[in-house]
């Protein structure tokens, strides 16, 4: 009876946070599994579609100027594990029934190298993130700016994903690095 219980209070829980997070103005296409999840600011920037899973410790961040069109896109069916952290001052895509394991941190944006000022004075450097579809990221990915992941691509756990990384691959390091295909 108790698990019975529990299950309907965390669905309740769940239904309670996405009628919330809508009133503060992120986009929620359908019903989405929410878990205590942090959005600071700028709520209207991001678009979750229907499906999707985000478990407990997810920070979506926003930054910089409004630009009138979502920073942060999670892609239908895609699932978010523990304590990962979504940077982003212009867009990080991801694609649909992908899987994001925890830890993980994904930006679209680094600091300029001026030597002549401190570094969060330094301007901001953006350049679009994209998660194809199914891809699968391990626990504790980094994946930096300006990066494109293929559709079906795997990425090992503790990567640093530095580069694009092609459909069907397979990759691992810091860089991240192609081993093999998954047709191979």
């Amino acid at each position: 009876m108790f698990k019975l219980t529990d299950r309907i209070s965390t669905a309740l829980q769940s239904r309670a946070r996405n009628f919330y997070w809508q009133m503060r103005g992120v986009k929620i296409e359908g019903y989405s599994w929410l878990q205590a999840i942090e959005i600071p600011r700028n709520h209207y920037e991001i678009k979750i579609e229907k499906g999707c899973a985000l478990d407990r410790g997810i920070v979506l961040l926003c930054s910089g100027d409004p630009q009138g069109s979502p920073k942060i896109i999670i892609g239908e069916g895609t699932y978010i594990n523990r304590n990962v952290f979504l940077d982003a001052t212009k867009l990080i895509q991801i694609g649909e029934r992908c899987g994001i394991g925890p830890g993980c941190y994904l930006t679209d944006h680094d600091h300029g190298l001026d030597p002549e000022l401190a570094p969060l004075e330094q301007t901001l450097i953006s350049k679009s993130t994209r998660i194809g579809d199914r891809v699968w990221i391990g626990a504790n990915v980094t994946i930096l700016k300006g990066v494109t992941i293929g559709e079906d691509a795997v990425i090992g756990a503790g990567s640093v994903v530095t580069k694009d990384i092609p459909a069907q691959s397979i990759a691992v390091g810091n860089p991240a690095k192609v081993i093999r295909y998954k047709t191979d």
